[in-house]
């Protein structure tokens, strides 16, 4: 047992990964501050850190191993050693082996029960090493406290788990089942954050349109339903949902797109690959001729839509042929921004194990493919809105004096100059394209 030390004062959250590491990491914070430690100041060291993991890539938990290296290194050269939690999806599935190898971590939680960080840093206090990796999903969202402001845009968090069972991934091991907030938390959870200052939130999940629940009435709704009580939020400008899967889109959410005002023009709908026999062995349950009708009903719907994809290059088997395939529906897509990874086998999944691993190299070169032709049509994406006239929420300063970044309705990155504040929304007309921005001249003053 380590010798009993003071409670931490400060902290820092190291969130790493997806959006919904990002909320958690947020949660996390905010869990601490009802303890009054305070986020430590830019440049100086934490009394506690949190390594919030991701285990979606290769050598995730190494990485994690090679952070705590460094704290360790950072604390010795500083004279005070931090206190070190692994939160997130390497410490769901590695939790055990973390504490093993790693004497200076003092907390291991998991995604779904970080809510008990309190009680864990009071048992770290007495120099007790704790580990929680339960998966109380609902218990989690009931016990965390009130949202504070977190800028213009916001997360929210409306499902969590998966129960897709991908060959490639293990976010339904590390993650669970999927389950769904009830939708009056959401509804509040929402009113809460625009009260504090958001105009814009986006809500998330690991397949988010998957998410079902009784409204106020009583009535089953989906996505959808939830969507539009949200946009009758005073003061909400703007809502966003992902990451979705293609068979958990119902008829409500897509027409949505087109009868929500405040529902943005983007949708973020992974594909994976573009071959059926690959879509099959990764278990995806949609074939790319399906992907493609869905994308026609959302462009019926909402002409103007911007679409973003993942993609996996180098599935075990991948053939030339079936990853021309990929190359295909890219270009009939047509995406605005794409997600793309060369495959990684993520241990205790069935993909690990296949026969035909692609050769690295091999790869390499048809990853950088895909980004080359990805990277076409986005370029394309951005010089098609010139002219565009559209809001932009405000976000941060740009560079140069007077210059402002934002995004636009598609979530296109847009710098102007002006007389401006973060949170603003701000009438442009979209006057030059880059590759990963544009320019916007302010059309009233």
């Amino acid at each position: 047992m380590k010798p009993t030390t003071a409670p931490p004062q400060t902290y820092r959250v190291k969130s790493f990964g997806c959006q919904m590491n990002v909320y958690d990491g947020e949660r996390m914070g905010e869990l601490l501050a009802e303890r009054g430690i305070t986020p430590a100041p830019e440049g100086e060291e934490a009394d506690l850190v949190i390594l919030n993991t991701c285990h979606i890539r290769e050598k995730a938990a190494e990485k994690v191993y090679s952070d705590i290296g460094r704290l360790v290194k950072a604390g010795a050269e500083a004279g005070k050693q931090p206190l070190i939690a692994v939160a997130g999806c390497v410490a769901q599935a590695e939790g055990e082996e973390i504490m093993a190898r790693a004497p200076a971590v003092s907390i291991v939680v998991g995604p779904q029960a970080y809510h008990r960080l309190p009680e864990m840093l009071d048992k770290a206090a007495l120099g007790e090493r704790a580990t929680d990796t339960d998966m109380p999903a609902i218990a989690k969202f009931d016990a965390l406290p009130a949202r504070r402001k977190r800028g213009p845009s916001a997360f929210l968090t409306v499902q969590e788990g998966c129960d897709k069972f991908c060959t490639y991934c293990v976010v339904p091991y590390t993650r669970g089942a999927e389950i769904s907030r009830p939708f009056s938390h959401l509804v509040a959870e929402a009113r809460k954050l625009v009260e504090a200052g958001a105009k814009e939130i986006t809500l998330l999940g690991q397949n988010v349109n998957a998410w079902a629940g009784e409204d106020d009435n009583g009535r089953r709704v989906g996505l959808g339903g939830l969507i539009r009580t949200l946009a009758g939020i005073d003061g909400l400008a703007r809502i966003r949902y992902t990451t979705s899967h293609p068979n958990d889109m119902d008829d409500d959410l897509i027409a949505a797109h087109g009868e929500v005002a405040k529902l943005m023009p983007y949708l973020h709908l992974p594909v994976q690959a573009g071959n059926d026999r690959i879509l099959k062995a990764m278990n995806r349950q949609h074939t790319a001729e399906s992907y493609l009708r869905l994308i026609e009903r959302f462009r019926a719907m909402r002409p103007d839509i911007a679409l973003s994809g993942d993609f996996i290059v180098g599935f075990p088997g991948e053939t030339e042929a079936e990853f021309a395939d990929t190359l295909s529906i890219v270009d009939e897509v047509r995406y605005a921004a794409c997600f793309s990874f060369k495959y990684s086998p993520r241990p205790g999944t069935p993909a690990a194990t296949m026969d035909g691993q692609i050769a690295p190299e091999v790869m390499d070169e048809r990853l950088q493919r895909l980004q080359q032709r990805i990277g076409h049509h986005q370029y394309a994406f951005n010089q098609a809105s010139v002219g565009k006239r559209c809001d932009v929420l405000v976000e941060r300063t740009g560079r140069h004096p007077g210059q402002w970044l934002g995004k636009s309705p598609w979530l296109q990155s847009v710098w102007f100059e002006g007389d401006y504040a973060v949170g603003d929304l701000v009438e442009v007309k979209l006057a030059e394209a880059g590759p990963n921005s544009l320019r916007g001249l302010v059309t009233h003053v």
